[in-house]
C-alpha cells in the first residue's frame, strides 16, 4: 500500500484555490487534479435531486415502465430494464428520502443509478453549470459539439461499465457521501477488449483519490478509470465531460441532421432513427444465376440514401447549418438545452433585464423574417433585421427597460405585437427576466 499512496501524491495534485486561468495553465490536457472544498460549487444538491426527478419516468407510470433510454439502473451489476418504482420521485423529497425507500426495498442490495445528458432536465442546474463553465471556454475555447452531463448515485461497489477511457475530459462533482476513482495513466490490460468489470489483478498499476461533499477531481481524457464506492453509504457525484479525443465528423452530421432529444442521446439515438425514412426490409435476393446481387439497393437502404440526398440539397442544409451554429453559440456548451419554459404576456409598464451570461444572436430567416436565438433555443419572428437590431440595442444595458421603450425604439411600422411576442419569447427561453 506505500507504493499505491506514493502514485497517489505524484498523480493526483490537490489545490484549494480555484480559478480557470491557473487550471488551464497547469492541468487541461495534462494531468489530474483534486480542487478541495469549491465555493460557490456549480450545483446544489436540490436542485440535482429536482432533475432526476424530471430525468425519470412519467408521473403515475406503473411498474412496467421501462427504464428510459438515457438512464441505467443496476441492482448488484445487473441492469434493470423496467423501473419497477426503483426510479427517483417527487414524493421521496430528496436523495435521502430515496436512499431510505431503496435501502428498504432492496434489503442492502448495493445499487447504481446513472442518469445521462442531465443538465437537459432543468434549468437551474443548466443555467448554473452553463455560468461556471464559462470561464473555463474563455482559457480554452468552446468545444466544438457541447459538453455531456451525467448524475452517479447509489452504493454500488464500482461504476457498472468497469474499467475504461472516455473521450472526454471529466469534471467530477461530489455532492453526497465519499467515492473514490481510481486511474491507470494507460490500459493496464492487453486483450482486445474496452472495458473491463473485474480488475482486481490491475490494481498494483493504479493509483486513486477520494472525493467527498465540495470537492472537484478533474482527469484528462486518456486516462482508465473507474469510480469506487468509498464507504458503504450512498454518494452522488456530477459529471461533466467535454470532448476531446476521437473525435468523428458523424457528431456534427448527427447535430445538422436533427435536433438531439434528451431523452434518446444513447441507445435509440443514432442516425438511422433520426431521418425520417420509411420502414421498408433490409433484407435483399440472393444472388442471381450468374453469381452476382442486384444492383439495386433495398429499399431500406435506398429510401436512406434518398433522405439523406433530399437534405443535402443546399437550400436545406444553408438554412439548418446556420441554425445549428447559433444555438451552438448561445447555448453555453451544453446542448441540448433545457426546453423554453410557457411564454406569458407582458405588459407595457413590465420592466425587462437581459439575464447576465445570455447572448441573443440573430440571421435572415428566408423572406419572411428572421431566425432568433438565445441560449440554445430557435425561434422564428416576422421581425427584419432592423427592428432585432433596435431590440437588442435596447435590452443591451445594465439597468432593466420597460417594454413601451423597447417598443418604442424600433422603425415607424413595425407590428407591435411581434415585437411584445418576441420579448415574451426571449423570456420563456430564460434569456430576458422580469424586474420588480
Amino acid at each position: 500500500m506505500s507504493t499505491s499512496a506514493a502514485a497517489v501524491a505524484v498523480a493526483v495534485a490537490v489545490e484549494t484555490e480555484f480559478d480557470w486561468t491557473t487550471f488551464a495553465e497547469r492541468y487541461w490536457d495534462r494531468a489530474p487534479v483534486l480542487f478541495r472544498g469549491l465555493s460557490p460549487a456549480p450545483f446544489e444538491v436540490s436542485e440535482v435531486f429536482r432533475a432526476a426527478v424530471h430525468a425519470g419516468p412519467c408521473a403515475g407510470a406503473g411498474p412496467e415502465e421501462r427504464v428510459p433510454s438515457h438512464a441505467q439502473l443496476t441492482v448488484e451489476r445487473v441492469q434493470r430494464d423496467t423501473a419497477d418504482g426503483l426510479l427517483p420521485t417527487a414524493e421521496d423529497g430528496g436523495f435521502d428520502g430515496y436512499d431510505s425507500r431503496l435501502a428498504a426495498r432492496l434489503g442492502g442490495l448495493r445499487y447504481a443509478l446513472v442518469l445521462n445528458g442531465f443538465h437537459a432536465f432543468d434549468a437551474a442546474v443548466w443555467s448554473r453549470e452553463r455560468a461556471f463553465y464559462a470561464g473555463l471556454w474563455e482559457a480554452v475555447g468552446l468545444p466544438v459539439t457541447g459538453a455531456i452531463t451525467t448524475l452517479f448515485h447509489g452504493t454500488y461497489e464500482h461504476s457498472p461499465v468497469g474499467v475504461h477511457k472516455d473521450r472526454f475530459a471529466t469534471f467530477m462533482f461530489g455532492l453526497r457521501g465519499r467515492k473514490r476513482m481510481r486511474f491507470w495513466p494507460r490500459r493496464p490490460w492487453d486483450e482486445a477488449v474496452s472495458t473491463k468489470v473485474d480488475y482486481t489483478g490491475h490494481l498494483p498499476g493504479s493509483f486513486s483519490a477520494d472525493v467527498g461533499p465540495g470537492d472537484l477531481l478533474y482527469w484528462p481524457a486518456d486516462y482508465y478509470h473507474v469510480g469506487e464506492s468509498a464507504t458503504t453509504s450512498p454518494a452522488t457525484s456530477v459529471n461533466v465531460g467535454v470532448p476531446r479525443d476521437e473525435h468523428h465528423a458523424g457528431y456534427e452530421v448527427e447535430a445538422l441532421i436533427a435536433d438531439l432529444d434528451p431523452t434518446r442521446q444513447t441507445g435509440r439515438g443514432s442516425l438511422d432513427t433520426l431521418l425520417r425514412v420509411p420502414a421498408a426490409e433490409v433484407g435483399a435476393p440472393g444472388p442471381g444465376p450468374d453469381g452476382l446481387l442486384s444492383p439495386v439497393l433495398p429499399e431500406a437502404l435506398g429510401g436512406a440514401v434518398r433522405a439523406l440526398a433530399a437534405f443535402a440539397r443546399p437550400e436545406r442544409t444553408g438554412p439548418r447549418v446556420t441554425t445549428v451554429s447559433l444555438r451552438h453559440w448561445t447555448s453555453g456548451g451544453f446542448a441540448p438545452a433545457p426546453a423554453a419554459a410557457a411564454p406569458l404576456p407582458l405588459a407595457d409598464e413590465d420592466r425587462l433585464r437581459t439575464v447576465p451570461g445570455a447572448h441573443v444572436l440573430w440571421a435572415p430567416d428566408g423572406d419572411d423574417g428572421t431566425l432568433c436565438t438565445a441560449n440554445g433555443l430557435r425561434a422564428h419572428t416576422p421581425l427584419g433585421p432592423g427592428a432585432l437590431t433596435a431590440v437588442t440595442r435596447a435590452l443591451a444595458g445594465p439597468d432593466p427597460v420597460r417594454v413601451a421603450d423597447v417598443l418604442s425604439r424600433v422603425p415607424p411600422g413595425t407590428p407591435r405585437d411581434d415585437v411584445r411576442a418576441l420579448l415574451e419569447t426571449l423570456e420563456s427561453f430564460r434569456a430576458l427576466r422580469r424586474e420588480p
